[in-house]
């Protein structure tokens, strides 16, 4: 697999845990969007696209089926935040 493209979007909201959201494309042939960049106590993770279940529970809509493939996109995703031009 390789991650062929990634768009950021920056969250301006003060206060917010959300600090962008993001898209990958691999191979250049399938997109995955809405995965979060959030700020938690331990600093900056991904969440990938989740819906809520009638029961109130998040469950992830895609996902990386190995830690391995899980920590090349989180990785990859965080980078490209960090790399984001943002406004003076």
């Amino acid at each position: 697999m390789r991650i062929s493209d990634i768009r950021v979007r920056l969250v301006d909201k003060e206060d917010s845990k959300l600090k962008a959201v993001a898209s990958f494309t691999i191979d250049d042939c399938f997109v995955v969007h809405d995965i979060k960049v959030i700020e938690g106590k331990d600093g900056l993770f991904i969440s990938m696209p989740s819906k809520k279940t009638p029961d109130g529970e998040y469950k992830d809509i895609v996902h990386p089926i190995n830690t391995e493939t899980r920590e090349e996109i989180s990785n990859q995703i965080l980078e490209a935040y960090k790399n984001a031009p943002r406004e003076a």
